[in-house]
């Protein structure tokens, strides 16, 4: 969650339990749960996963009712803790990205999330199987036509109150809301009312990093178990459904989700963060009408509108690296905006790019060559596979500031031209790791993953594991 989410919300007396202490399972216990819940999962025919702002902690996001939860520290008259990065720039968590995985094996089969932190988008969940109960900081609603637009920056309402922005759709136009939910807020029916069907399809309900306190989007997980279904819930505290569980885990999300992963021999994808801005270039009419000179403006900004942040870019610097004579330009405060007045004649510029904190590398240059005789040529591909082919080339250069063009608009009417670039900012690895390692020193020895992927394959009525399940 965010802080500033966290202040936004209007006052609550009752806010239920915080502050409970953390239970950690003992290593064999630990292992022995991770074991079984490999089972659940391998044999599961509709797994649904229901996700907690505990999933996000070991992304740099506070929880609200842990021991240094916001709302624990608030209500002990403490300061709220500092987030280690911007909260745009959070990445998912090892637990996001295995959820990932296990969607695109057609293992998982929907997810429900309270979270508002944008994180499972980001990592890269289908939208159509992904349930947002409490909203997303990062989303705005149109109220008249139903589109969504999912932003790189945080809104600045929440409560589900009229933002500054209006629907792009030129037969619509009306004035965009928030999607955050305050406490007096009830559910958005085509939330929960998705949620409420697969929990009743569900034969599994994989609840992680949730204190299952928040009504009424806390009573959802039980709704498979009318239908035969069992609750798996992994938390460091007790939750009030926890005698309702078929399987409770008392361990830090991420590791239950490694050894999970490792028993079914999965492998979890890299995140790759691909963000996108817009440079428009713009021919002016000159002063003094001397046909010898050109008069033109560059900006650099969102393609989410002139008036949104570019949360990603801290300075933008204008060089003209084939002419020494021409003074370059820092542009440090957005708008990025410049003006220049020169003779009419090809030129070379280059666009860089400094990054602010949760890139990967610190800047990336982009190649903008002037031609104020002949005008670009449009450029319209398709944005999916100008993404991929980024992630692609980010998997072999972990370096990231790879760029590439998505869109060129040429505007004959107001002389100018607007190119929308994607550019890879962040490459985060996860790595599989045991959660116990065979010892003797404790007394437990730990059976070879090879072993146990074994057993895990022998289905309980005698038939063979379904290639599919598994990659």
């Amino acid at each position: 969650m965010s802080l500033g989410y966290a202040e936004k919300l209007s006052y609550k007396e009752d806010i239920g339990t915080v502050g409970m202490t953390e239970i950690f399972d003992s290593p064999q216990t630990l292992q022995e749960k991770i074991e079984e819940l490999a089972t659940i999962i391998k044999h599961s025919k509709h797994l649904v996963a229901f996700t907690g702002a505990g999933i996000s902690t070991s992304c740099g996001i506070p929880d609200f009712r842990g021991p240094k939860g916001v709302w624990t520290l608030q209500r002990d008259g403490k300061s709220i803790p500092e987030a280690s990065l911007p909260f745009d720039r959070a990445t998912p968590s090892f637990t996001h990205m295995a959820l990932v995985e296990l969607e695109k094996a057609g293992i998982l089969k929907f997810l429900i999330s309270q979270n508002v932190d944008s994180l499972h988008l980001r990592s890269g969940i289908p939208r159509d199987k992904l349930s947002e109960l409490h909203g997303n900081s990062f989303r705005e609603l149109c109220p008249s036509c139903g589109v969504e637009y999912v932003r790189d920056f945080e809104v600045e309402t929440i409560g589900m109150k009229e933002t500054s922005r209006r629907c792009s759709d030129e037969n619509c136009k009306a004035r965009l809301k928030d999607t955050v939910l305050d406490w007096d807020d009830a559910l958005p029916p085509k939330e929960v009312n998705l949620a409420d069907k697969h929990c009743r399809m569900a034969d599994v309900v994989l609840c992680l990093g949730t204190s299952l306190q928040v009504t009424p989007a806390c009573n959802l997980p039980l709704r498979c178990i009318r239908g035969g279904g069992k609750v798996v819930i992994v938390n460091l505290q007790s939750t009030p459904k926890d005698k309702k569980a078929g399987l409770v885990i008392h361990g830090l999300v991420d590791k239950v989700l490694a050894g999970v992963m490792q028993l079914l021999n999965m492998r979890i994808p890299p995140y790759v963060r691909v963000d996108f801005l817009q440079i428009c270039f713009k021919r002016l009419i000159s002063k003094d009408n001397d046909q010898r000179y050109v008069r033109w403006a560059l900006s650099v900004g969102s393609v989410h509108g002139s008036r949104a942040p570019l949360p990603f870019v801290r300075s933008v610097e204008v060089l003209f690296p084939e002419n020494p004579l021409l003074k370059g330009a820092i542009l440090t405060k957005p708008p990025f905006h410049l003006t220049r007045q020169m003779l009419s004649r090809p030129l070379k510029m280059l666009v860089k790019l400094n990054f602010g904190d949760g890139c990967r590398c610190s800047c990336t240059s982009i190649d903008f060559p002037l031609n104020f005789e002949a005008p670009k040529g449009s450029i319209d591909n398709d944005t999916d596979g100008v993404v991929q082919k980024l992630r692609d080339s980010a998997l072999k250069d972990p370096s990231c500031g790879q760029c590439e063009i998505v869109e060129r608009k040429s505007l004959l009417s107001t002389r100018s031209e607007i190119t929308t670039y994607a550019i890879v900012t962040n490459v985060v690895r996860h790595r599989c790791s045991p959660v116990v390692s065979p010892s003797k020193e404790n007394g437990f020895v730990h059976q070879t993953y090879q072993n146990i992927v074994k057993r895990l394959n022998e289905r309980t009525d005698g038939n063979e594991a379904s290639p599919k399940r598994l990659k």
